[in-house]
């Protein structure tokens, strides 16, 4: 079906599922690669002769052109049809996930990981908006909170099913996966998806503003990468100018692929501050857990990964009440209380080191963990989208998703550097042990930061209808150039 007119689909009926399922599966396949290849890293260090900074980029790349372009797919979904980005999305991801089953050397794999990113700037947005465009307004909670349990599932059955490939077939099926899922996501949605726009976009887009975001991520992150010598200041320098040559890009164009109007909502400004703190600290937690647990701990890959799995099932089975119970008391509770849980799980980390048992050290901290997880997620996405009008719902899922992503891809770059992880350290048991520790406290640092921002910015009504949450521009932009939102977003 293809429409310029949003239908309003309930969730209790069929179609509404199955638009569900399609959206959940997309952004679940993007999510599963984020983290699916965390726990394949020693196998692929050992099998390509890599060094930590190549394992690293290998986790980098995805995440460079994913945080760097996902604002223009959210931008073109809503110019050209969300529907129609969504599924060029899935396909180039197939497409690039098989080049990287079948690099023969760490740099190729490397540069395949790159493309997958830009497959998954693609679809992400895409799926959350045309969520948002398609439900009618009484269940975009609901909706919106099972949508996040079954990616945040994705995400975290990415370290079960990788531990499993790599023990049975090898790590290049970690790859392969994701063929069989793209053609099932391309056959739901073409048949159940009806497609979306925002009818007052214009047909062009902004290749400036997605160029100098991706050059500007990419500066900071070979910088951190690499250590502060003289060579990497110079690229994070770069980075940092470029990234001012984006926002300036962004405030003087015509068609803005990041309309810097949004941020003139306090609440969607806000949001993607804690949305910073919350992604980078999981990104180094997940990354840093599947190497001590190999290398300190002594699990094998297939445990290492199983060792996540109750967080899998925590957020299958409670997120979208996690949805509800935000849209009911208000996102703050849940904003200020998910992040300290997760940070309580992260310090009962410190308990896993050499001989760890999973029942007494990993799993009571994986459970917290993810009672936290499933409290914050949820809501979280809810709140981003409440904050603008919903024909730019594309534009801001983009903006978020950028912002978790980079958030991410600055905490892998940064936290092994600056814990000590470098060259082939992670194959030495006590070095290893010694940066997940110190890499751990900075994310409970995060986490708690994260918090208090949420209890400092959030309103307790930001998903109450008749919320104002669209701020003057004044209050955001001192020298009042940017425009402020052109009526006031539903809540």
């Amino acid at each position: 079906m293809d429409t310029e007119t949003p239908v309003e689909l309930r969730l209790g009926t069929a179609r509404g599922r199955w638009v569900l399922a399609a959206t959940a599966l997309g952004s679940g396949m993007a999510m599963l690669d984020g983290t699916v290849v965390n726990v394949a890293l020693p196998t692929i260090g050992a099998d390509l002769g890599a060094s930590m900074a190549a394992l690293q980029w290998t986790v980098n790349s995805y995440l460079l052109t994913l945080a760097g372009l996902i604002l223009l797919g959210g931008s073109l979904g809503d110019r050209y049809g969300r529907r129609r980005i969504f599924l060029i999305g899935v396909g180039w991801f197939a497409l690039a996930s098989a080049l990287c089953a079948f690099a023969p050397n760490v740099e190729l794999l490397v540069a395949a990981r790159a493309l997958q990113g830009v497959g998954g700037a693609l679809l992400t947005p895409g799926s959350l908006a045309m969520l948002q465009a398609s439900f009618h307004p009484d269940d975009r909670s609901g909706a919106v909170g099972v949508w996040s349990g079954l990616g945040g599932v994705g995400a975290a059955a990415g370290p079960f099913l990788g531990g499993w490939l790599v023990e049975g077939p090898g790590w290049r099926w970690v790859f392969l996966l994701n063929l069989p899922l793209a053609a099932l996501v391309t056959a739901v949605t073409v048949r159940h998806v009806p497609e979306t726009r925002d009818e007052t976009a214009s047909g062009r887009f902004d290749l400036a503003g997605a160029v100098l975001a991706a050059l500007s991520l990419a500066g900071v992150t070979y910088a951190l990468t690499a250590g502060l010598d003289g060579t990497a200041l110079l690229y994070g320098a770069a980075g940092l100018l470029l990234g001012v040559a984006f926002v300036l890009v962004e405030r003087r164009g015509a068609e803005p692929m990041m309309p810097l109007s949004l941020f003139s909502s306090r609440l969607f400004s806000a949001v993607n501050l804690v949305t910073l703190c919350v992604y980078g600290a999981f990104s180094g937690i997940f990354l840093l857990l599947m190497v001590q647990l190999q290398t300190v701990s002594g699990f094998a890959p297939l445990t290492a990964g199983v060792a996540l799995l109750p967080i899998t099932l925590l957020m299958l089975a409670f997120s979208g009440r996690a949805g509800r119970f935000g849209h009911r008391v208000g996102p703050r509770i849940p904003l200020c209380l998910g992040p300290l849980i997760c940070a309580a799980g992260v310090l009962l980390l410190l308990r896993v080191g050499p001989g760890a048992s999973y029942w007494t050290d990993v799993l009571p901290a994986v459970t917290v963990l993810g009672c936290g997880m499933t409290l914050l997620v949820a809501p979280l996405t809810a709140t981003v989208l409440a904050a603008v009008d919903v024909r730019h719902a594309g534009i801001a899922s983009g903006v978020n998703n950028a912002a978790a992503r980079a958030a991410g891809l600055l905490a892998v770059a940064a936290l092994p550097a600056l814990a000590g992880l470098t060259g082939d350290a992670y194959l030495d048991p006590v070095r290893v042990d010694h940066a997940f520790h110190t890499s751990m406290l900075a994310c409970t640092g995060l986490l708690a930061l994260g918090a208090l921002l949420s209890l400092l910015t959030i309103p307790r009504t930001a998903l109450e209808p008749d919320h104002p949450t669209a701020a003057p521009a004044c209050e955001w932009y001192c020298d009042g150039t940017a425009p402020p939102l052109d009526q006031a977003p539903p809540g």
